[in-house]
């Protein structure tokens, strides 16, 4: 297993808000937008900042999503090191596999799969 990339979840209440601001630092892009969360991005370079109101099936947020390669062997792996799981691997009707678990400093991280 892999990672493929990592993006920061910031809490925001107003997206819209959010968008305005991460605009002006040059994120002008709208990469995904679900009402509850929302990813700004630059076209030119692929930063990007991803905004939560609240997830829409986890019970708690996380701090920030990390895509790999192969989101099951990352959750066994998880499970063999004695994580703690906060939400169980789940198929989102969103088109991603994924689950969340908590660092040994108190974080939760998304740990996801875009499905083919």
């Amino acid at each position: 297993m892999k990672a493929i990339e990592a993006i920061t979840n910031l809490h925001t209440d107003d997206i819209e808000g959010a968008r305005e601001f991460f605009r002006f630092l040059g994120l002008t892009e709208d990469g995904m937008n679900q009402g509850w969360v929302a990813r700004f991005t630059s076209a030119d370079s692929g930063a990007c900042v991803q905004v939560v109101t609240r997830d829409a099936t986890a019970p708690e947020d996380s701090v920030m999503t990390i895509k790999v390669d192969d989101v099951d062997a990352a959750y066994k792996e998880a499970q063999q090191h004695g994580y703690e799981i906060v939400h169980p691997i789940t198929d989102e009707p969103w088109g991603i596999r994924r689950f969340f678990v908590r660092s040994p400093d108190g974080q939760v991280i998304n740990v996801a799969q875009h499905r083919l």
